[in-house]
């Protein structure tokens, strides 16, 4: 029989048993509570923080747009709209082609002194036969130097005296501001050397290009293009080419107020490589995208401010395949249309922000060739992880 003492004793260990544990279950219960609140803490400072920079960027923008338009609002720099068109109109030239389904006119203007002229590809896309015309009524037979289809631009080569060839001058498509006066000249409807003005009416356009791809930073314009005027410059106040004349969107063929421009900062990243080669790669992930939108968060499980750009599709094989990036795995009728959801969604590229698929590929445009490597971060099952991947070339169209 144990003896009197012990009970006290026993029953005082268990007493201080039970009180320790209560007071490792409080602590736990505060240390979680405590770390809960510090990630929400943390949480609604990576929110300010994600809305400051936001709003920088912002600041920084507005201050860029000042700087150029104090540029551009500087009348020492400007030209008349007699003298821009008096110092191009020697450097723009009608293209004439033959092709087996018939005859076909557009524009284009004079590169260098050797004889290289620029224009659209579609102008002189399957010619068995190109004639030059200039504004002196010579006319010479060319031919094509380099093409790309997926940014409608051709250099087409004439061998002429030298006193002929009055090359552009070129400006920067980057520093246009919407509003800013610009200049169309080309030969509409065959109309050798018409002039016609306008303004920038919207920057960032997008064009399609063949194989589903698009054609980036297009220049939207009121200043009247019309067939004929493709492959003509566009023109700043200074009477810099700013861009190409490309097309136009219209219910009946004509001008309609609505016409775009490939931009010259394209132009002038392509054309070593057009001269060099005769093409022009484009870097290549490998992947069909979507903008993510609140809905197609929302199916997904995510926040609805979720912003990115959705992997519908990896192509087989490619760069984005390679890298181990997924496409999409179920489908879903979201705001009535079916999307197949379930893929990755690239949020940023090498420290960029991407809110949607159009940010990817202008970014890949703008600064990535073949052979590149560029580091995605993505969301995969709910979770950030980053992805780095070696572009390939965009094949053939």
């Amino acid at each position: 029989m144990e003896p009197m003492a012990e009970k006290p004793k026993r029953s005082l260990l268990s007493i201080v048993v039970v009180a320790l544990l209560i007071l490792n279950l409080v602590a736990l219960v505060y240390f979680v509570f405590d770390m809960r609140l510090r990630v929400s803490r943390l949480e609604g400072e990576l929110e300010t923080l994600r809305f400051q920079l936001v709003s920088l960027e912002a600041e920084l923008s507005a201050l860029r747009d000042e700087v150029k338009i104090l540029r551009v609002g500087n009348a020492s720099e400007s030209l008349t709209f007699v003298e821009i068109y008096n110092r191009t109109k020697w450097s723009v030239v009608l293209i004439s082609v033959r092709t087996r389904l018939g005859r076909g006119m557009g524009s284009g203007f004079i590169y260098d002194k050797e004889g290289r002229i620029i224009t659209n590809n579609h102008v002189v896309e399957g010619a068995e036969e190109i004639e030059v015309t200039f504004i002196d009524g010579t006319v010479v037979e060319a031919e094509v130097v380099g093409r790309d289809p997926y940014v409608d631009l051709a250099v087409i080569d004439v061998d002429v005296p030298e006193q002929l060839l009055k090359p552009v001058k070129f400006g920067n498509s980057s520093e246009l501001l919407v509003g800013e006066r610009v200049i169309a000249i080309g030969n509409p409807f065959g109309l050798e050397g018409t002039m016609t003005i306008g303004v920038v009416s919207a920057l960032s356009r997008q064009m399609r290009a063949p194989g589903g791809f698009v054609i980036v930073d297009v220049i939207q314009t009121d200043a009247a293009i019309n067939p004929g005027n493709s492959g003509g410059p566009l023109l700043n106040m200074r009477g810099e080419v700013v861009g190409m004349n490309t097309a136009i969107v219209s219910g009946t063929g004509q001008f309609a107020g609505i016409g775009f421009a490939i931009p010259i900062d394209t132009i002038k990243r392509e054309l070593p490589s057009l001269l060099e080669e005769g093409v022009y790669h484009h870097p290549y992930l490998g992947i069909s995208g979507t903008d993510i939108k609140p809905g197609i968060a929302e199916a997904m499980g995510l926040d609805p401010s979720t912003r990115g750009c959705l992997i519908v599709e990896v192509v087989e094989g490619g760069p984005a395949d390679e890298a181990g990036l997924r496409g999409g795995t179920t489908e879903a009728v979201i705001d009535g249309s079916r999307v197949r959801i379930g893929g990755d969604i690239i949020i940023g590229v090498d420290g960029h922000s991407i809110r949607q698929f159009y940010d990817l590929v202008l970014y890949m445009e703008r600064h990535k060739k073949p052979g590149d490597k560029a580091l995605l971060t993505i969301i995969r099952e709910g979770k950030t992880m980053e992805v780095e991947v070696t572009l390939g070339a965009r094949p053939p169209p």
